[in-house]
């Protein structure tokens, strides 16, 4: 196998099921006037490539799996670009996914997800708990939105200000610098409004909460540099994940 993805594998690459797989889950829907509609999907797939990586330093097999692209983005309805699924329709895909793998064999399976919207992490709790119920296989996932997780990241990660902000921002120009319009990005101004503080109190789109562009945060103080570093925290928690999980007795 020549690089970390799986879907650049014949089928006779894949007949060793002791390989680890990562499943990217992302989105489709706006990131500001400067970032691609992908944005969440390549945050995710640049994190799992780095943790196949880390993994591959410490002589394990890992594999990207094809992203996920679709799920929940109610909070961006509205927005051209914007691509949503009802909730049960992304529980079942996932769902779908993670069981033909184990089908397959494989046992080993962590979820990386850069989508943050409420609903859309509740389908990935519910297809891990449907997938555990069925085959007693534990999915890996570092939920990013619990204390444990997020209190490693940024600052504007953890004031809930950090939707196609700083953060987001930083990981898009890392990644793929090629996509984010830097012109635009560096004449936008902060919006520090908390979109968890906001979800708190009942608000159910961006435009209720001033996001008229679709972004909370501060963009233009974004750097690749900040990241990179946040890519390799990332990936370290995916690696963390794994362990943990798989160090627990099958009946856990």
């Amino acid at each position: 196998m020549s690089d970390c993805f799986f879907a650049h594998c014949a089928w006779t690459d894949l007949r060793d099921s002791d390989c680890v797989l990562i499943l990217p889950a992302g989105s489709t829907e706006a990131h500001g006037p400067h970032l691609p509609l992908n944005t969440d999907v390549i945050i995710a797939e640049e994190m799992a490539g780095r943790a196949a990586r880390l993994l591959e330093a410490r002589g394990e097999k890992a594999l990207v799996l094809p992203p996920v692209a679709y799920s929940v983005t109610d909070f961006s309805e509205g927005f051209p670009g914007s691509v949503s699924i009802r909730a049960e329709t992304a529980t079942a895909l996932i769902t779908d996914i993670l069981l033909s793998l184990i089908k397959q064999g494989f046992r080993r399976i962590a979820m990386a997800n850069a989508h943050l919207e409420p609903a859309h992490i509740a389908t990935l709790r519910a297809a891990c708990e449907a997938v555990k119920a069925e085959t007693e296989v534990e999915i890996a996932f570092p939920d990013v939105t619990r204390r444990r997780w997020a209190q490693k990241l940024t600052e504007e990660f953890q004031s809930g200000a950090c939707h196609a902000g700083q953060y987001e921002s930083s990981l898009v120009m890392s990644a793929r610098p090629e996509l984010v319009r830097e012109e635009i990005r560096l004449a936008l101004e902060p919006k520090l409004i908390s979109l968890s503080q906001a979800i708190r109190a009942g608000a159910r789109r961006f435009t209720e909460i001033g996001g008229e562009q679709a972004y909370f945060g501060a963009p233009a103080a974004a750097s690749a540099e900040e990241g990179d570093r946040v890519f390799d925290i990332l990936a370290r928690m995916i690696v963390t994940s794994l362990q943990e999980t798989l160090q627990k007795p099958a009946s856990a």
